[in-house]
């Protein structure tokens, strides 16, 4: 199955770091902020602390779940980096099922879904790249507050940038 702008966001259910059960079918009503997240990415990393910023502004209309799908972070290091940046829901992708499904290939890789579960942006957080060191765009908050303020976002995809996903060690 792809993943299409405009088009229903493919359903998964993963567990969180404490086994617990998640199904995106399940924020069915809220935005839902899906990013592909890795403990160990400088980019990840610096990603959370915009993310988590807009999150607190964003007042719960928005619900993130981050998946964790690189095959050399442990759980242990997961959970570690998880609580110490705030990051509410970690789920485990260790087959990068998910991660296929999406075709995420960077940490972080975002995909905003709308409230009735459509796809609506895929792509980068921001516009930092190699040439680019500081983000003067924020393409994830665009996405989110067009979403917020019903309509749809003018920006629907931009390639992903940061660490490449490790499927194999």
């Amino acid at each position: 199955m792809k993943t299409y702008i405009n088009k229903g966001a493919p359903d998964f259910e993963l567990r969180d770091i404490q086994g617990n059960p998640h199904k995106l079918s399940d924020h069915r009503g809220k935005i839902v902020v899906v990013n592909f997240w890795s403990c160990e990415c400088p980019h990840s990393e610096r990603a959370d602390k915009s993310i988590m910023k807009s999150l607190a502004k964003w007042n719960g209309d928005v619900q993130l779940l981050s998946i964790s799908s690189n095959r050399n972070e442990s759980a242990q290091s997961v959970e570690e980096i998880a609580r110490k940046r705030g990051i509410p829901t970690v789920l485990i992708d260790a087959g990068h099922v998910v991660a296929d499904l999406y075709r995420a290939v960077t940490t972080p890789h975002v995909f905003v879904v709308d409230k009735d579960g459509i796809l609506r942006y895929r792509g980068a957080v921001d516009n930092v790249t190699f040439r680019q060191r500081k983000a003067t765009r924020f393409f994830l908050d665009e996405a989110v507050e067009s979403l917020i303020d019903g309509h749809l976002p003018a920006l629907t995809e931009t390639p992903g940038y940061g660490c490449t996903i490790v499927r194999e060690i």
